[in-house]
């Protein structure tokens, strides 16, 4: 809050700003409530990120054209050759043998380097070709390749190099000339996609002429598209060469190396032999010399096979897969990695090889190219472990093969894990990736070092959705997939933790597991009772997402048992796993009828039933989102299903008072459910509830406002604008009649037929009328909030089930009577969406039942009336979204005639954001009809969907709450919470908040202590916006809420200013009659209690940053009537144990434990009158109560419901306006009538120990706690101040300044809880504060 920068430096604490004091352990220990993240976050699943890691278009290379031009024993015409000069190719030297047997072994020998890295494809040679010869090869590979990728290795070391014009060269066919090949041929007979890899010097011309060739191809495409006369669109066009992968030797201007030490075919060497050419050239370095009894002789010699790991050989290759990949992932863009590192097996392969070229051809000033192109990797740091790990492993050579000892194995991984531990362990939050991800991944190969793999991948994944992204984007998936078949137990803990997290934040690969069969290892998981229970319920989780909207998915978990493993996991002590396990059996059944069944033959329902009380809120949510899917399928009924539906509905109904809205939104969904499936049963039941609410006048506490003015008084310009609430989409706000005429009254027409004008001259203005006709606040809703209310307050059941004498429809009034009462919650979606509800079946129920009057009533065309729907299968035919609200005031027909001009826009209150509809003012019935033509379930023809239908709920009507739970998974597990965090924020703040706690304390009790002598300084006064009606100081800020009947209102008292005004959301003829700080020494949350017997919890009021926010509401108390007269709500507030106790104008004391948001106690008052005032002390159970009867009664909670009314005092004659616990140990009651008379009572003495007489006709009182002082307010506009021996302190009449004012009539007053404050609010809307005298503060 705002106010709390200044706080340590203001006049009231007296404090410098310099003394450093220590906060209570109190203020530590106390609990919080109502700041879970249920709420504090909005329930919705996280924004899926866009996942980029699967690839699209997986590759082959499926053919290789091998195109040698040697020409052995004749050197090209434009290259001088140095003496000695490079002479190997593929390892052979060619002048060992005849010129066309060294041509051939060369051409086997690069076949069998290719056949390596990818052994199945064709392999086709063509040794010193002709031009003839290399297009017929490459049109029949690419003929054969079809959509795949053709490889073309080209060595030009026996041809001239290539030409600027674009040409390479080949021969004629008695080898007397040499031939230039175009490359723009060259592209036309390979097609796309290819790659091209160019041994030759000079090879960068070709890569930059194959780049014009391909330009100049994408606008000839372009010019044939956009003209098909053009001569170019008459010819076969020639294809695309996007997607071509070029490798070339070196740059333009530059010539291959000619070092005799090395191979003529250098590039090529590296590209399909890097170990070899990797060690050769290593020995070649001054720093071999490091290496003692290495030579390039015995490198020939190293033992072991490529692809065996455990052979040095073979972990050579393994460590250099790894760096190579490493270096990749790290410098190039994440797109281009995907494209030409996972895509395709053996470009993967020629491009881990190709930066070893890069690196060893730098170093002879040769710059291999690339097209992509590539940022330069030779100077990355980790070749140097590439160069540690050869070493090592070299070092060992001499005594491997001379004294065979064994074979050390290299800690390059070992080392590589440490790094990126050590990476985990240091790092801040926002940093780059860590190096060594690729090289974890290639680790989940080897056994050794599984298992710290697989540690540190879950840790690092744990990071959140980024992490599991980038570790996507490497590439762990199939490893991680694959490792579901190992049948380790030690790996289970670990894989479980990583598929929840990669499930958690791409749910897509549901599919690939279940295709894997890697549901099977999660159910073993879930039906081990050995495993901890938070493995379990990730395992829950993963199966909850693979059974998702997925049939594939539930079937194979349905075969796997999935329901019954369950079901046994129901009742386990850990809140997550239940939830979880709930969920989970929701989704199996989720349109799923052979998992319902299951369900039913294991009596699922039943065992669900135990969790509709379970003491956590999500799990009951689990619960009723449960049932509600499994009431929700939409297959045939029978007789044994409709009454398990109706045995499952009758057991949600119970959680209608549930004080949890996240639990009621999940019924109200659930109820919705049922709904649908027996739809024609709920139309004829609310076809009666609506007849009987328009035939019965009640009157209604609203129809005590006169006709015309229905608007709430903030219209009224001179009162200040209130502020917006974040929480409140749309406040329910009745106004004028004048827009009242709405869907309904179209179907309301007269008997007489002919069409009949409605205009507000027409309507009765009663409120019943207004009820009836229309909502007044929403433009799209058949019933309003007052239809529903009166509906609530009215139906009685007996004319209900005379309806139709079916012995079970009551069922059906029964869930019709809960979603009455839920579209009249306090909490916004709730109402929201049983609004929804209720009048989808209310707009069903009309269109079913009238369309045969509207055709009469003068419409010229005739036809056969609609045929009413029976069964709700086909609900969600239009489009699952809440039609937008129509410009027409005729819900029922698409084309309505707009009436002329005189439009008004429909009056509400400022704060409401408008829904864009607008009422005209009086609306004549169309001529002609489109809607009756098919029946009610034709969509809307003129494209504006839903104007002329109200489908209000589809089969899809969802909360949020699975997908919001499974964010739970997506973000950090392991991690510090904030609050926890010595170091945070968050924890300072909190820090400071007790300090400030701790010296208000101490400097007001120093005050108290002293004694008051006197109370009438006043140091504040204003004029609120609405009467006070309940006023409440903040206990540490300087901060009092004052509430009028509907709205609260902050005033900083120390500045005199107002800080916020907003409205609290309830319904007009309801008043707030009491206000609680919760979690006042911490993060405020201010709880409004109405007579209706809701409460409210609100945060983020008095701050300018954000608007007033509803954390929470619900029904304390259900069948309260709001009376003028009555006590409305009391409540009294246990911070320490979380527990809020709430009475009024019922016979019972409700105790609320707001932890676990529901009710855990009703203690009878044993009384026929309301209770007035509650005051409780934990310390010792106790709770006293002072009644209308004027009786104060003691209630120990610890007792039951018979026993617990352990004392009843009857001295006060009349109304109990205040009774006061004292909450030390050996704590007095006071109490204090109207009459005024203070009575003290001893809890161990029959009669008071002590009586005072103060002011008679006592308004308003209050104690304060510290000082023992009394403050009456009383109706003949004065306040006296008495101290506890019953003499006058203060006498208050007049306001200061004003010319001396009289104070108006008191209408609340509060005593700050430490300081020795005193609030006043006046009937005259007056709002002021008196103190002890100067000196004394």
């Amino acid at each position: 809050m705002r106010m709390d920068s200044d706080l340590l430096h203001s006049p009231a604490l007296g404090v410098g700003g310099g003394e450093e004091e220590e906060s209570d352990m109190t203020d530590w220990n106390l609990p919080l409530t109502f700041m879970k993240k249920r709420h504090s976050e909005k329930i919705e699943g996280s924004k899926a990120l866009a996942q980029s890691w699967r690839m699209k278009d997986r590759m082959k290379t499926v053919s290789v054209a091998l195109v040698l031009c040697l020409n052995v024993g004749v050197d090209p015409p434009d290259v001088v050759k140095t003496s000695p000069c490079a002479r190997l190719e593929c390892w052979i030297d060619p002048l060992s043998m005849s010129p066309q047997k060294a041509l051939e072994s060369i051409g086997a020998n690069l076949q069998k380097q290719y056949e390596n890295w990818q052994p199945r494809a064709r392999y086709k040679q063509s040794l010193d070709p002709t031009v003839d010869e290399v297009k017929k090869l490459c049109t029949s590979l690419r003929r054969n390749a079809k959509e795949e990728r053709v490889l073309f290795h080209y060595n030009g070391h026996g041809v001239p190099r290539p030409t600027v014009n674009g040409e390479i060269w080949v021969f004629n066919k008695n080898y007397t000339q040499y031939i230039p090949l175009s490359v723009y041929d060259l592209q036309t007979w390979m097609g796309s996609p290819s790659i091209f890899v160019y041994d030759c010097s000079n090879a960068g011309i070709i890569v930059k002429s194959f780049k014009q060739f391909a330009l100049q191809r994408e606008q000839e495409l372009e010019v044939a598209a956009i003209n098909p006369n053009h001569p170019l669109a008459q010819v076969p066009l020639p294809p695309s060469m996007k997607n071509c992968i070029q490798l070339a030797a070196c740059d333009a201007s530059e010539l291959l190396p000619m070092n005799s030490d090395l191979p003529a075919d250098l590039f090529t060497s590296c590209l399909t032999t890097p170990i070899k050419i990797a060690l050769r050239w290593f020995c070649m370095q001054k720093s071999a010399k490091l290496v003692p009894g290495v030579t390039l002789d015995l490198i020939e010699k190293i033992p072991g096979r490529l692809n065996d790991r455990r052979t040095p050989l073979g972990e050579l290759n393994w460590i250099f897969t790894a760096i190579t990949d490493t270096i990749a992932w790290n410098v190039l863009p994440r797109d281009l990695f995907q494209k030409l590192f996972r895509q395709d097996l053996l470009v993967a392969s020629l491009f881990r090889n190709f930066l070893l070229a890069e690196r060893i051809m730098r170093s002879y000033n040769c710059t291999p190219v690339s097209s992509p192109r590539l940022p330069p990797t030779y100077m990355h740091a980790m070749w140097q472990a590439w160069d540690l790990a050869v070493d090592i492993c070299l070092s060992q050579l001499p005594t491997i093969i001379e004294e065979g000892t064994a074979f050390r194995h290299s800690p390059f991984f070992a080392e590589q894990l440490t790094a990126f531990q050590v990476w985990l362990t240091m790092g801040v939050e926002n940093r780059n990736p860590p190096e060594q991800l690729p090289i974890v991944l290639q680790v989940l190969l080897s056994q050794v070092h599984r298992l710290r793999a697989l540690d540190l991948l879950g840790r690092f994944l744990d990071l959140g959705p980024w992490a599991v992204s980038l570790a996507l984007s490497v590439g762990i998936f199939p490893y991680v997939l694959k490792l579901l078949q190992s049948s380790a137990r030690e790996l289970r803990p670990l894989l479980v933790f990583i598929w929840a997290k990669i499930l958690a934040v791409d749910s897509s690969c549901q599919a690939d597991l279940v295709k894997d069969n890697g549901h099977k290892y999660f159910l073993s998981v879930l039906a081990d009772p050995y495993m901890p229970a938070e493995h379990r319920t990730m395992a829950a989780f993963i199966l909850a997402v693979i059974v998702n909207s997925y049939n594939t998915g539930q079937e194979a978990c349905l075969q796997g048992n999935l329901i019954a493993i369950c079901l046994e996991q129901l009742n386990d002590p850990h809140p997550l796993l239940r939830q979880w396990v709930a969920i989970c059996l929701g989704r199996i059944w989720q349109n799923f009828d052979s998992a319902r069944w299951c369900g039913v033959r294991d009596s699922a329902h039943e065992k669900l039933y135990s969790l509709l009380s379970d003491p956590i809120p999500e799990v009951r949510c689990a619960a009723v989102f449960a049932l509600g899917s499994f009431v929700g399928n939409s297959a045939e009924r029978t007789d044994h299903s409709t009454t398990i539906d109706h045995n499952v509905a009758m057991m949600l109904a119970q959680l209608l008072n549930d004080g949890s809205p996240v639990v009621r939104k999940e019924l109200v969904v659930a109820l919705s459910h049922l709904v649908v499936q027996y739809e024609s049963n709920f139309c004829t039941v609310a076809l009666q509830f609506m007849e009987e609410e328009r035939n019965y006048a009640v009157s209604s506490p609203a129809s005590t406002t006169e006709a015309g003015n229905l608007t709430p008084v903030r219209d009224s310009p001179a009162i200040p604008r209130l502020r917006s609430v974040s929480s409140y989409g749309n406040i329910r706000a009745a106004t004028t009649v004048r827009n009242l005429n709405k869907s309904l009254q179209n179907l309301n027409l007269s008997e007489e037929g002919g069409s009949v004008t409605f205009s507000p001259g027409n309507l009765s203005t009663s409120s019943s009328a207004s009820s009836t006709l229309g909502s007044p606040d929403n433009d799209e809703y058949i019933l309003s909030f007052e239809t529903i209310d009166k509906m609530r307050r009215v139906s009685s059941y007996s004319s209900l089930n005379s309806l139709i004498g079916v012995s079970f429809n009551s069922v059906y009034t029964q869930i019709w009577r809960v979603l009455l009462h839920l579209a009249a919650d306090p909490y916004p979606e709730v109402y929201d969406l049983a609004m929804k509800v209720l009048n989808s079946i209310a707009y069903k129920a009309t269109m079913n039942a009238r369309p045969q009057r509207i055709l009469d009533s003068g419409s010229l065309t005739q036809s056969a009336p609609a045929s009413p729907t029976s069964k709700g299968t086909h609900i969600h035919q239009v489009g699952g979204s809440p039609p937008m609200p129509s410009t027409s005031s005729s819900s029922l027909t698409n084309e309505v005639p707009k009436p002329a001009g005189r439009e008004l826009p429909s009056a509400r209150p400022p704060y409401t954001p408008t829904l864009g509809g607008q009422a005209p003012h009086s609306h004549q019935f169309p001529r002609t009809r489109k809607m009756f033509d098919k029946g009610p379930d034709q969509g809307a023809d003129d494209g504006d969907e839903g104007v002329g239908h109200r489908n209000f709920i589809t089969a899809a009507m969802q909360t949020g709450l699975c997908d919001w739970s499974a964010k739970y998974f997506a973000q950090p597990v392991m991690k510090i919470p904030e609050e926890h965090d010595v170091e945070s924020h968050v924890r300072k703040e909190r820090e400071w908040r007790f300090l400030r706690n701790a010296l208000v304390r101490r400097h007001s009790q120093s005050i108290t202590q002293r004694g008051i002598t006197r109370l009438d300084d006043q140091i504040f006064i204003n004029r609120n916006p609405g009467v006070p009606s309940v006023v409440k100081f903040h206990p540490f800020n300087p901060c009092i809420a004052v509430a009028d009947k509907d709205s609260i209102c902050f005033w900083d008292w120390e500045k005199g200013e107002k800080l916020d005004y907003f409205y609290n959301g309830n319904p007009r003829y309801t008043r707030i009659t009491a206000m609680e700080y919760l979690n006042g020494h911490d993060c405020s949350l201010l709880l409004t209690a109405t007579d209706d017997g809701a409460l409210r919890v609100w945060k983020n009021f008095a701050d300018l940053e954000r608007n007033p926010e509803m954390v929470t509401a619900w029904q304390g108390l259900s069948d309260m009537l709001p009376t003028t007269r009555g006590a409305g709500m009391v409540v009294d507030w246990e911070q320490e144990t979380g527990l809020l106790m709430t009475s009024g104008d019922v016979r019972v004391i409700r105790i609320w434990d707001t932890d676990r948001e529901m009710k855990i106690q009703d203690i009878p008052t044993g009384a026929d009158s309301c209770v007035t005032s509650l005051s409780c002390d934990s310390q010792r159970s106790l709770i006293a109560a002072g009644l209308g009867d004027g009786s104060v009664r003691i209630y120990d909670r610890r007792m039951g419901p018979n026993e617990c009314r352990v004392v009843t005092y009857r001295e006060h004659s009349a109304w109990v306006v205040k009774v006061h616990l004292q909450k030390q140990t050996e704590g007095n009651i006071i109490s204090v009538s109207v009459n005024g008379d203070v009575r003290f009572f001893e809890l161990r003495m029959p009669d008071s120990v002590n009586v005072m007489q103060t002011v008679k006709g006592l308004t308003a009182l209050d104690i304060h706690p510290q000082a023992n002082l009394f403050a009456c307010g009383s109706m003949n506009q004065f306040i006296a101040v008495y101290n506890s021996s019953g003499d006058v302190i203060s006498n208050i009449k007049y306001y200061d300044g004003f010319m001396g004012q009289r104070i108006g009539a008191i209408s609340c007053l509060a005593f700050h809880p430490y300081w020795p404050h005193l609030a006043v609010g006046s009937n005259d809307y007056y709002m002021s504060i008196y103190s002890a005298e100067k000196r004394m503060r």
